[in-house]
């Protein structure tokens, strides 16, 4: 199945539904343990704010009653640092978590050729089936080595006051979200917020452009065999210049990090200091946890990236992607039934609850309460498809490249060509 039609899949399973998989039973086994025989399973995730620490927290406790012998030490961390340090140099150094976060895409495959993970297929079959064709990125050769937990597109977060005063509607096309930052600027407003600080939320930019200029087919090329020779890849550049000339963002953004902290991005949005953030779907979830009372603020709206006019691209395409778990190859088994509890329609519909994304399990998606979340997740059900975030797509090294190079066009110090050159260059290597 082609890259196209495989995301159009993925959008249709949040409209469709599909039947969930039974609790999986959560029974010990005969894992790793101190002399005692107990097992102790480690966990990372990359839940630091808003309510989903307090969600994983419950879980790892109820598994553990459940369990007799079986002790869950679960941390957060920052996103960037887990995946880009954390886990990576755990995995390389043979001491990882037992239970981690795997992203898709490259960086999965390179995790699966280098014997990194578990394959699942015969340890939890039914949470498996459960989550049907949103488990296709992760799975490398037919075999599942990780489950997505969430998975959703992004958006702009917006303030609707903010749009109600200074007269703005919602953009329904790329000219109408220019006209909207040159009137949210004239009304005294800092029009977008960024976290350029950590680098990746700059990249989404080029990312949204790309994925708007490029055709599908282009697109699907470039995941497959690095072909970055289409001259779409470098007008995406040239459009980020000359949007970033329209002065959309607040001063100090190449500072500004994303997630963490009132003056962050996401803290400008919950605070009422910028009018939008472009982000993905588990925004809502982080700005609430930022507000003075850390509940979502009443202003606020979602809305998907516009497409360009005249483009190549499909302007009903999205981007976006999920956060799953999969299990170190010499985890206990004890992994795989934590996971499938993580995975199970209770927790799952607690995880929709709680503001923090969109469960993968259909049966659960009905108990999102979250009316921000809702339009997201119709957003993903009306997308002709959905891009995977293109360094999770192009794997580590090319994403590296790209988002280096997308910084530096950030910050004034490179060209569209570079960032272009940069990917090549890393694809090359390979």
């Amino acid at each position: 199945m082609n890259t196209r039609s495989k995301m159009r899949v993925f959008a249709a399973v949040a409209a469709t539904g599909i039947a969930a998989g039974a609790l999986a039973g959560c029974a010990a086994g005969d894992g790793d343990g101190g002399d005692d025989g107990d097992v102790t399973i480690t966990w990372w995730h990359n839940a630091t704010n808003g309510p989903l620490p307090d969600v994983w927290e419950e879980v790892a406790t109820e598994f553990e009653e459940a369990n007799p012998g079986v002790n869950v030490e679960q941390t957060g961390y920052q996103n960037e640092e887990l995946q880009r340090t954390l886990i990576p140099n755990a995995l390389a150094a043979g001491d990882p978590p037992d239970l981690f976060q795997v992203w898709p895409g490259g960086e999965l495959r390179d995790q699966v050729e280098n014997g990194y993970l578990m394959p699942l297929d015969d340890a939890i079959p039914e949470t498996i089936e459960s989550v049907g064709a949103t488990v296709g990125p992760w799975q490398v050769g037919g075999e599942t080595y990780a489950i997505p937990f969430t998975f959703g597109i992004e958006g702009f977060w917006y303030n609707t006051d903010m749009f109600d005063e200074a007269g703005v509607e919602v953009p329904e096309t790329f000219d109408e979200l220019v006209d909207a930052v040159g009137a949210l600027r004239e009304s005294g407003v800092v029009p977008i917020a960024v976290g350029a600080g950590a680098g990746w939320p700059a990249a989404h930019w080029w990312y949204q452009f790309a994925l708007k200029s490029c055709s599908p087919e282009t697109l699907a090329a470039a995941e497959a065999e690095f072909d970055f020779s289409d001259p779409c890849w470098v007008e995406a550049g040239e459009q980020l210049q000359e949007f970033i000339g329209l002065e959309p963002f607040q001063d100090g953004f190449l500072g500004t990090v994303p997630q963490e902290g009132a003056g962050s991005s996401a803290g400008m949005i919950a605070n009422g200091q910028a009018a939008m953030e472009l982000m993905g779907h588990w925004n809502v979830g982080t700005i609430g946890g930022l507000t003075p009372d850390e509940q979502v603020p009443p202003f606020l709206g979602w809305f998907p990236m516009p497409g360009i006019e005249g483009a190549a691209g499909d302007p009903t395409a999205a981007l976006g992607g999920g956060d799953g778990f999969g299990c170190a190859a010499e985890a206990p088994p004890e992994c795989a039934d934590l996971l499938a509890y993580i995975m199970s329609e209770d927790v799952q519909r607690r995880f929709a609850e709680s503001g923090s994304g969109i469960p993968t399990v259909p049966a659960a998606q009905d108990a999102i309460e979250d009316e921000n979340l809702q339009a997201v997740a119709a957003g993903l059900a009306e997308a002709s498809f959905v891009q995977l975030w293109f360094d999770t797509a192009f794997g580590t090294t090319v994403g590296n490249a790209m988002n280096e190079g997308i910084v530096n066009l950030f910050a004034g110090n490179g060209s569209p060509e570079d960032v272009v050159k940069r990917m090549q260059d890393a694809a090359a290597t390979l």
